[in-house]
């Protein structure tokens, strides 16, 4: 399967669609268990706020992964997506109430590329601060 988007479809500057991501610490202990990160700082508030931080912070894969989503999905294909990288900038705090928190993701066409692929910037937020920095991905297109 590619992506179904067309590379002549697209130019600098082009939004995609934006998706928030709600983040419980259930979902963190579901996390945990698929990834096996059982780290306390993501799951026992104790232990998390003993060693410095704010509360109970999501795993920095999950924020990562929450992010592509939005390309994955705009893409029609997550193989369509060659590289993928970003710089963690300010953890995801997550507390214990049915609120949770959530990851807000933006995302548009930064760069046309050869062959096809275009480099995608992406804002990701959480609480109004940038949680990724540098976040962009390559996006090979139909």
């Amino acid at each position: 399967m590619a992506a179904t988007i067309a590379y002549e479809d697209v130019q600098p500057g082009t939004q995609l669609p934006p998706r928030s991501f709600p983040v419980t610490r259930a979902t963190l202990v579901q996390y945990a268990g698929a990834s096996g990160d059982f780290n306390p700082i993501h799951w026992n508030e104790k232990f998390a706020r003993e060693v410095g931080l704010p509360d109970v912070i999501a795993h920095g894969m999950f924020t990562m992964a929450s992010a592509i989503r939005v390309v994955t999905d705009w893409a029609g294909d997550p193989a369509a997506v060659v590289e993928y990288g970003v710089r963690f900038t300010k953890p995801v705090v997550v507390p214990n109430d049915d609120q949770g928190a959530l990851i807000e993701v933006t995302a548009k066409i930064a760069a046309l590329l050869d062959d096809n692929r275009v480099r995608v910037d992406l804002i990701a937020t959480s609480e109004g601060q940038k949680v990724l920095g540098m976040a962009r991905a390559v996006v090979q297109l139909a």
